[in-house]
């Protein structure tokens, strides 16, 4: 067996799952480790080496995507009969087809791409392992007869008691009958959509925005008008000139670490934002799910209008783990009974089990400590892509230096983006081109980059490549 010098504490180091992919790569590539060689299995190499198994895990499932290693059932993993020629070749696992149906739902189940720089989630081994195998011991004591019913339609009311004690604290008017618990942050989207709106009506959006966002209006069949983004918020001069010209029924706005640009609205934006909501009768849907991953300040629409036309949405995918889907909407007594009829009629009530879960990490699962973690490694995560973005000269939209996001732009033709993004897949890239966050998908050169998942240097390669031929083109 091969001998492991992992780096813990060097802040540019690479993730300790890269170090371990690396380490084995090298290994069977030098024949150390035989075609056949059976690897250690995943908790006794984490005992061994003082290791989250979710580290393991991933790393273990990156060289099965590499084709370096296979797994099978009840025989663990092994080294792969003939693994591919390793430096600078093409990976020899066939490329998934880049189309809307592959970005939409089949990339959740593709774990083929190793290098997942277009991905919106951080990354298997930041999971507070402890936090969540305490509370799933202490939600496995519950009697089972608490679990046997489908659970209060508004959800578990310890857990909505505890969301609203937290936005107390920011000063926002609720309690728990103000908090209606969902499958995650997007489905709360959708509930807001199908309650507040319909067919035909106006909205605004921010132009780029979350993808899924813009689907879910797509379905819902309104009409979307893209203000642009500023590192600051909307840029208002056209926020103003749609909202007087179309009058639109709402806008939706990420308020803090923006999905896609990781940009924050600053405090003069925000009192804009309500000014225009409150003289043109808006709904505000304020989608705040990274607010935790920013350090406090940054303001908050619900707790400056209290709760009369924003809704607020929240969750607890990008600190706890994306896979409970468990979220959350704010807003006035009325407008939540609404809500909480199209849940019930829609999907009937979320999991019990799950909000149970999650009120467990937040009470006992040193929660806390667990984001302050999760933001120091952001922070390192986001110095390391910036650095190599500095280097090859490119433009950054803002730099955030915290949070999952950072928008890039290459110096390409825009029209070039899809084609590039599907070059990349070939090299086992996977890369969020800028066209995704946009209504009607307009054309775009700016780039979505997970800073934690942007790291490996084989990723810069290949944009460094991709811009020196831009350049070379165009003189």
């Amino acid at each position: 067996m091969i001998e492991l010098e992992l780096i813990r504490q060097r802040a540019n180091a690479p993730t300790l799952v890269e170090q371990l992919v690396r380490a084995f790569s090298e290994a069977i590539e030098r024949h150390t480790l035989k075609a056949g060689t059976r690897l250690p299995s995943v908790r006794r190499l984490a005992q061994e080496q003082a290791l989250s198994t979710f580290t393991v895990t991933e790393a273990y499932n990156r060289l099965v995507s590499l084709g370096l290693v296979i797994a099978r059932r009840g025989s663990g993993y092994r080294v792969a009969s003939r693994p591919p020629a390793l430096a600078g070749a093409t990976p020899a696992w066939e490329p998934p087809s880049l189309n809307a149906t592959w970005l939409l739902s089949d990339v959740f189940a593709d774990h083929s791409v190793p290098i997942k720089a277009g991905c919106g989630w951080l990354p298997n081994e930041w999971v507070n392992e402890t936090g969540l195998h305490h509370a799933l011991r202490a939600v496995s004591r519950t009697p089972a007869a608490r679990l046997a019913d489908y659970g209060h339609p508004y959800g578990f009311a310890p857990l909505r008691e505890r969301i609203a004690a937290e936005l107390n604290r920011y000063a926002v008017p609720a309690n728990a009958s103000n908090v209606l618990m969902t499958q995650g942050a997007t489905q709360a989207l959708d509930l807001i959509v199908r309650t507040l709106l319909r067919p035909g009506d106006s909205v605004v959006v921010e132009d780029p925005c979350y993808c899924n966002l813009l689907q879910i209006l797509k379905l819902a069949g309104l009409q979307v008008h893209g203000a642009p983004r500023t590192p600051q918020g909307f840029d208002l001069e056209a926020l103003e000139d749609i909202v007087r010209t179309r009058q639109p029924k709402a806008l939706f706005i990420n308020t803090v670490l923006q999905n896609p640009t990781g940009a924050t609205l600053n405090m003069a934006a925000a009192f804009r934002v309500l000014q225009i909501a409150e003289r043109h009768q808006l709904w505000v849907i304020e989608d705040d799910v990274h607010r935790e991953l920013v350090a406090a300040g940054p303001p908050m629409l619900a707790a400056m209008e209290g709760l009369r036309r924003v809704v607020y949405v929240s969750g607890f995918a990008k600190t706890i783990t994306p896979a409970l889907r468990c979220g959350y909407v704010v807003a006035d007594r009325d407008v939540l009974r609404e809500l909480a009829r199209t849940k019930m009629a829609v999907g009937l009530t979320s999991s019990e089990t799950t909000e149970r879960l999650v009120d467990k990490v937040l009470v006992e699962g040193r929660y806390a400590r667990h984001v302050e973690f999760v933001n120091d490694k952001l922070k390192d995560a986001h110095a390391r892509v910036e650095q190599h973005v500095d280097d090859l000269g490119l433009e950054l939209f803002h730099r955030p230096q915290a949070g999952l996001y950072l928008w890039v732009r290459l110096p390409i033709d825009p029209a070039r983006a899809s084609e590039i993004a599907t070059r990349a897949l070939r090299y086992g890239i996977w890369l969020a081109p800028g066209s995704y966050f946009r209504p009607d998908d307009q054309p775009s050169e700016w780039f979505r980059f997970n800073a934690p998942y942007s790291c490996d240097p084989r990723l810069w390669d290949f944009v460094g490549q991709v811009a020196q031929e831009a350049r070379v083109a165009a003189g």
